[in-house]
């Protein structure tokens, strides 16, 4: 039998057919942005548990990485499948870099756009958008991930001012931004706060010790009585719609983001299979890898049809979070389960920072807990499907 023209998985499920020319366009300048400024050093981030964050964010923001699909102020006002499309191509070469780029824009960014006045907008977005300045989002606490209604931290009023008490941990970029987005108990529901990190009694700690995603900051967060203006609030956010709301966008770009992470797992592991000679022939020639190739194949194509769906409803303005639930949950499992099984096929060399596959499984861990629990989203999607909450 004469050897094939072995197919790509976005040509064998014709991936490429159902993009617009723009986004194409989008999908090959991102992902030659991360051949040459990320690729490159990756291994190198990951195993020292740095990342450039000041020295690339300019780039990103001269990409219009930041903010991508919001409107105005400097943002690049691309449609949603297009940021998800360039989430894809980021997170192929790091999940690190995708969370950067993600906190900034549909976190802090998008908490701007959508509940703050028009004044917060003008101050902060095109800096932002630019890369000029970065921020984070402080909603998650020590004791309260899955239920963040359940926070301490506390802003009190005091005549025209605010004073914010309390902490927030696994804060992407907490010791590089130069604002923190702070979700806070008021005696009016849960606010948020723009909260510039150089307030007295601000404080930020590098989280150190992680096994996963080592090239991206994560901190710990302070707040010992920072006095903030009356306007540092955002006017239209109250109660948990505002960050939950934020938190959608960035489950988004998680949906695109993880098939990329699983997109180059198993572009990495059909490379090594074809010139990997076992018992003196190809180790892709053997049945057993062929059938682990053919069904991590099938599960990315599947999540890529699914990722795009999702995109044209939002695009459309149809998207339902309980959608958004169901393309976190199917994406980030399949993901970082093509990721352990392309480690089988790489057998020993899979476990070294040589090949990116466990390096993408071990990112995979984190997305696959941050933004909802894989636990979460199945009882959202439960609730959705029964009418019935089982939250409590």
């Amino acid at each position: 039998m004469s050897e094939a023209k072995a197919l790509t998985v976005d040509e064998l499920f014709a991936i490429d057919s159902l993009l617009q020319p723009e986004e194409r366009e989008i999908q090959q300048t991102v992902r030659k942005f991360a051949a040459e400024h990320i690729r490159p050093h990756i291994a190198d981030w990951f195993e020292n548990a740095t990342f450039p964050v000041k020295e690339l964010a300019p780039e990103f923001g001269k990409l219009g990485l930041f903010g991508m699909h919001l409107e105005g102020y400097g943002c690049a006002g691309t449609s949603a499948t297009a940021y998800g499309i360039a989430c894809m191509e980021i997170e192929a070469a790091d999940s690190g870099a995708r969370s950067m780029i993600s906190v900034q824009g549909s976190l802090a960014m998008t908490a701007i756009y959508k509940y703050g006045s028009e004044e917060q907008k003008q101050q902060w977005l095109p800096r932002m958008a630019a890369g000029e300045v970065l921020g984070c989002f402080g909603l998650t606490e020590p004791d309260f991930g899955s239920n963040p209604g359940g926070m301490r931290t506390r802003a009190r009023r005091d005549g025209s001012d605010w004073v914010l008490n309390g902490s927030k941990m696994w804060i992407t970029n907490g010791t590089v931004a130069d604002v923190a987005i702070v979700w806070a108990q008021t005696d009016d529901k849960i606010r948020g706060f723009i909260v510039p990190t150089d307030s007295p009694g601000f404080q930020a700690h590098e989280m150190h010790k992680k096994l996963s995603l080592r090239a991206s900051i994560t901190a710990e967060l302070s707040f010992d009585d920072i006095r903030l203006p009356e306007d540092a609030m955002l006017p239209d956010a109250r109660g948990l719609a505002g960050p939950l709301g934020c938190l959608s966008e960035a489950r988004f770009g998680i949906i695109f983001g993880s098939m990329g992470a699983a997109r180059d797992c198993l572009q990495a592991a059909i490379e090594y299979a074809q010139t990997r000679e076992v018992f003196d022939k190809p180790l892709a020639a053997y049945q057993l890898t062929q059938a682990k190739i053919a069904d991590m194949a099938v599960e990315l194509g599947k999540g890529q049809l699914l990722a795009l769906h999702l995109g044209r409803l939002k695009d459309q303005d149809k998207l339902r979070p309980e959608q958004v639930s169901v393309g976190k949950l199917n994406n980030t499992r399949e993901a970082i389960e093509i990721a352990r099984t392309c480690r089988t096929i790489l057998g020993a060399n899979g476990i070294t920072l040589e090949y990116p596959v466990l390096r993408h499984a071990n990112n995979l861990e984190s997305v696959l807990t941050y933004e909802g629990t894989a636990e979460v989203h199945q009882l959202v999607i439960g609730q959705a499907l029964t009418g019935s909450s089982a939250f409590r």
